[in-house]
């Protein structure tokens, strides 16, 4: 399918590596001139080498609203201006409810919640005026069903899936959509690493017994970016194989 996304433009937050960059790497392919950021100056010139079509590589981390906006202002001065929104941003430190300090929350919602929201704020005013944008959020398979032993990730990620159902209330009108993309486990290096390069283990734990393939997700998130979705707003999407095991 011919995705229409030739010459729109795209600030994809934390993209040197994993789902962000899959997410990156599958809009350029579709013509989009992409914006990604990380914190690693090296890591993430790489990975927008490696994605080509003119990525843009940007130093910015988005732990902090000031760091989210920075970069959402400093993709649109680099592209001339933003149509699509990746917010994206890896999660806080595992911990249980016993072990997870109150002090502890408040980086986290920054993190998961607060800069999402900071995003937002700085790109969405333009996309409502030229009465077209997307937005997309990639959270975790958490907000559905909480993860043992995350109740920081689990928590932020089911504040940002609120905001963002709001938020896709009050801009449908304007051509503008908002959804969420939830993955469950995928094959990023991080998820190798984890496992010793075997995700055997992590794959008998998913109905399809394989996990994902990053280019997948990437495909479905660039598919929502897309004019053949314009009719999806306020929905927030499994990708895990089946791995949620609720009817809603």
């Amino acid at each position: 399918m011919e995705l229409q996304l030739e010459g729109k433009r795209a600030a994809v937050a934390a993209a040197s590596a994993g789902l962000g960059l899959a997410t990156a790497r599958a809009l350029a392919a579709e013509g989009v001139r992409v914006a990604i950021c990380g914190r690693d100056a090296d890591r993430v010139e790489r990975a927008a080498a490696g994605l080509g079509h003119g990525a843009v590589p940007l130093v910015a981390d988005v732990s902090t609203p000031d760091g989210a906006t920075a970069f959402v202002d400093r993709a649109r001065d680099a592209l001339g201006g933003v149509d699509i929104l990746v917010a994206n941003a890896g999660g806080p430190p595992a911990g249980t409810f016993a072990t997870t300090p109150l002090s502890a929350y408040l980086p986290a919602l920054q993190l998961n919640l607060l800069s999402v929201v900071a995003m937002c704020q700085a790109a969405v005013p333009a996309m409502r005026e030229q009465r077209w944008g997307r937005v997309l959020a990639i959270t975790s398979v958490s907000v559905r069903q909480p993860i043992p032993n995350l109740i920081l990730s689990n928590t932020a990620r089911a504040g940002v899936t609120g905001f963002l159902k709001t938020l896709a209330l009050e801009v449908a009108a304007d051509g503008v959509t908002v959804n969420s993309v939830q993955p469950g486990l995928h094959a990023t290096d991080r998820l190798k690493a984890l496992h010793g390069g075997d995700t055997s283990a992590a794959a008998a734990t998913i109905p399809a017994r394989v996990v994902g393939d990053p280019a997948d997700f990437g495909a479905v998130c660039a598919f929502l970016c897309s004019p053949h979705a314009r009719f999806i707003t306020g929905a927030a999407i499994p990708v895990e194989g089946g791995a949620y095991l609720g009817l809603q």
